[in-house]
This record gives structure tokens, sequence and C-alpha cells, in this order.
């Protein structure tokens, strides 16, 4: 087994290999599917984007989420020239929870990440029930704008949310990620979200507002951003009836 350093030296001008290094050794709550469960992620992330009229996607990294109860994961992938799927890395996620008033089923679909539906930065402020909801100050609030979506409570019917990607309380509810438990967005650890934020890996409309002579307040000064940022977070269900052992929180058994 190669230890961190030489994995990283490994890594060194090979910006694919890097990222994952990078996520291996930063990210919380990280899952590693097999290679069969893979494959059923790239058709199930293939027919989306097809439906989507994206079948033809120009290299760039995607985010795919699995909102299924017994999954509740989220992969960073990359598409390459050939449009093969290159894994990145995974990690535990928490969507929407159904059986609680104000409680959506997160959507599922493709989602599209950009100035549009500006981005924001978490206050690190308790509510009522002193929870940190968008987690600790300064991490990010990755905006997807209004969707339609399943509402989870009375006699269920479709309604307006507002989706989004953020951390969550540290203290409270990062360590019950790989539950649905949210009310409709997908929370994610605060160790991805800086990730996700510092390289810049969903940031493709944010690059090019910035190229375009609009400054984009929300992007940090140290940002490393990745060669090939992308824009879209694509959401399924994989319809699984069980927790799949790569899929286990940590500390929890069958």
């Amino acid at each position: 087994m190669l230890s961190a350093v030489a994995r990283s030296q490994d890594a060194a001008g090979d910006p694919i290999a890097e990222l994952r290094d990078a996520f291996s050794r930063t990210v919380s709550a990280r899952v590693d599917p097999p290679l069969q469960a893979r494959a059923r992620y790239e058709q199930s992330l293939d027919e989306a984007l097809g439906a989507d009229r994206l079948a033809t996607l120009a290299p760039q990294a995607v985010l795919l989420a699995d909102r299924n109860d017994h999954v509740q994961s989220l992969f960073v992938l990359l598409r390459d020239p050939t449009g093969r799927w290159e894994w990145l890395g995974g990690s535990l996620i928490s969507t929407g929870r159904v059986g609680a008033f104000d409680h959506f089923r997160t959507p599922v679909g493709v989602f599209e990440h950009g100035p549009a539906n500006p981005d924001f930065r978490a206050e690190g402020t308790y509510n009522e029930n002193h929870i940190r909801g968008y987690g600790m100050r300064g991490m990010r609030v990755f905006d997807f704008g209004w969707v339609d979506a399943e509402r989870g409570w009375g006699g269920g019917g479709r309604s307006p949310m507002r989706l989004q990607m953020h951390a969550t309380d540290p203290d409270l509810l990062e360590p019950r990620l790989g539950q649905a438990m949210s009310k409709g967005c997908i929370r994610i650890p605060a160790s991805l979200n800086r990730l996700l934020d510092h390289r810049g890996i969903l940031d493709a409309a944010y690059d090019e507002a910035v190229a375009s002579g609009s400054p984009q307040w929300v992007l940090r000064a140290d940002r490393a951003p990745v060669p090939w940022p992308g824009r879209y977070l694509v959401i399924v269900d994989s319809g699984a009836t069980e927790r799949p052992e790569w899929a286990m929180p940590r500390g929890a058994s069958r």
C-alpha cells in the first residue's frame, strides 16, 4: 500500500490522479463503489444526460447523487475526451426525508449550476433548534434554483422547492450523513464542500462569467481550479432495496 507521500508524488503532474489523491486525503465519509456498481451508475448517468440532450457533453466534471434511502451517496466523475467516465471520489450525503412536514423528496434529473442562481456562504449562525443548517461560517451553498419536487407530507403532490447542496451542522448532523434527513436539499460533508469550492469543480459557468468581465464575489481568492470544471449535478435513484456494504455509514451494521 502506498503511503500518502508516495501517492502525492505519483500524482504530481497528473490532474486526475492529483484530485483523486486530494479527495482520499481530505474528504470524510468516503464511499468507494465496486466496478459493477460503477458501471450501473455510469449507465444511469449517460441516460440522464441523454434525456436532457447532453449526450455529447464535453470533457468536464459532473456530480452524480443517488438519493435512494439505502445509498445516500454522491460521486465526483470526470468525462474524458473519449466519452469515458473517470471516478474521482465519493462520499455519503443526506437527501430529502419523506414523512415530515415541509420535507420534499429530492428530485431526480439534471440540474445546472451557475450565477443565474447565485451561490452564497453560510453565516454559521444557529437556528431556533440550535443547529447550523448550512454548517460553519464560510461554507459555500451551491444553489440550483427553484425546482419542482414531490411533497413528502400530507397528500403528496408537487410544489416548487429550492434545490441547494451544502454542508450541515458539524456536531449534530454531519455524523448522520448516509441517512435521508434533509428537507430536500443535498447535505454533504464540510470536507467535500471545501474541496468542491477550492478546486472549482462545479464552477464552469462562474469561470465564464469572470472571463467575460463579471466579478463573482463568492469565488475565493485562493482557489486552485481544476482544468476541466463542470456545471451539472445529476440526481438518480438506483432503486436499491438494501444498503450495499460500500455505502454503510461508519460504525453502522446491517
